[in-house]
């Protein structure tokens, strides 16, 4: 076997970024919502859609298919196209697959995007089916769904669980992730929640969904097409926006996957995720340790998953989430780590976490409607299932 090529810091960049309105009815395809999000993409990049080369997205249910997005956007003899098939575990694997495929040279000029009717269409936090989980044959879904493990809040609600057992945790400490977030989807006009203010008090009132977590605790679920431009820091350097440089991107798997997600019940440990496996190499693959971040978009379909995740990435010690969050001044602007400028999913909008991907540009360009004061390093993350990817962006 030949040696394992060396990834190379800030080679590539993210130049344009892309969005549609987060709505409950779109009333349009997602081919026709991905074709906004990548013109504007493009647009914003200062290109012109015939310098695209190349297409990459992920996805787990119906959306645009790289070819078809060729076509109707008039682009011909496209050199690359992909896909990563998942939800918000492959947001940043679709950048990292970007980066390689343009520094192998398949690509100079790579389009990556996810384009879903995720309110008006199928509706992934309902439980429909067996099929409204990914590979339903092979996963292990049919020995979990007889057990009430019917949609992912299900699964979640047993991580909280067995936080809430193993370390303390309470819900109450799980409302101040979602009080923080909405403090800033509050600030943000394209939030589905900016006119909707929240308090601890009414996170507690909230509903329960699946003990023990609350209606508060769970993302919204939103028709929305995003969009990025990954090219070349060199080529970046004609361009007129500032880029956010990649200085890292990884993906990774949890230490088995006997379940459809890494903290299913045949989980050996429910709080081991695939986010602990990937942050030290994410880490050192961008010469960057977790003090060094300034800002973090975390994947935050529950709020559980946030906890999860600041102690996985280096944010705070195993089983000191609970602790961290309490009160919300560490994770608000100000604080140890702000995260989710934008609102995130559970008060801005859901597009399996590609947003994240698009206010981590925003904050390395200064243009965040929450914007952190001379924020140089940005962490986005995509969750914590079997499979799971982040990246760090840097201010250039």
């Amino acid at each position: 076997m030949g040696a394992k090529a060396a990834w190379v810091p800030g080679s590539c960049v993210i130049a344009g970024i892309g969005e549609t309105a987060f709505t409950r009815d779109s009333g349009r395809s997602e081919l026709s919502l991905a074709t906004q999000a990548i013109t504007s993409a493009v647009r914003d990049a200062g290109l012109n859609l015939q310098d695209v080369d190349g297409f990459i997205s992920y996805r787990f249910d119906k959306t645009a298919w790289p070819g078809f997005l060729a076509l109707n956007l008039g682009i011909q003899n496209i050199t690359y196209w992909g896909e990563s098939n998942g939800g918000g575990n492959a947001t940043c694997a679709t950048v990292a697959q970007a980066v390689a495929a343009i520094n192998a040279g398949l690509a100079r000029t790579i389009v990556v995007y996810r384009s879903m009717n995720g309110y008006s269409g199928r509706r992934l936090g309902q439980a429909l089916n067996p099929e409204v989980w990914v590979g339903a044959d092979e996963n292990n879904e049919e020995y979990a769904m007889p057990f009430g493990l019917l949609a992912p809040v299900n699964v979640y609600a047993l991580q909280a669980a067995e936080y809430m057992r193993r370390y303390g945790l309470t819900s109450e400490q799980l409302g101040w992730i979602a009080v923080v977030t909405r403090k800033r989807a509050n600030e943000n006009p394209a939030a589905l929640m900016h006119d909707r203010p929240m308090s601890i008090d009414d996170h507690q009132a909230s509903r329960m969904i699946s003990t023990p977590l609350r209606m508060l605790d769970c993302c919204l679920e939103t028709d929305n097409a995003s969009a990025i431009v990954v090219t070349t820091a060199e080529r970046a350097r004609d361009l007129p926006s500032r880029p956010a440089v990649i200085l890292g991107a990884a993906m990774g798997s949890a230490s088995s996957s006997h379940g459809p997600i890494s903290y299913a019940p045949l989980e050996p440990n429910m709080t081991d995720t695939a986010s602990d496996w990937l942050a030290p190499r994410l880490y050192a693959q961008a010469g960057v340790k977790a003090s060094d971040i300034d800002v973090a978009q975390i994947y935050d379909s529950f709020t559980i998953a946030v906890v999860a995740q600041l102690e996985a990435y280096g944010f705070c010690g195993k089983g000191e989430g609970g602790s961290f969050v309490e009160g919300g001044k560490r994770i608000d602007l100000g604080g140890d780590i702000p995260i989710n400028t934008f609102g995130g999913q559970l008060s801005a909008g859901y597009v399996n976490g590609f947003s994240g991907v698009t206010e981590g540009v925003r904050q390395m360009r200064g243009t965040s409607t929450a914007q952190l004061p001379g924020a140089e390093l940005c962490l986005v993350t995509g969750g914590m299932s079997t499979t799971t990817s982040a990246m760090i962006l840097a201010r250039p």
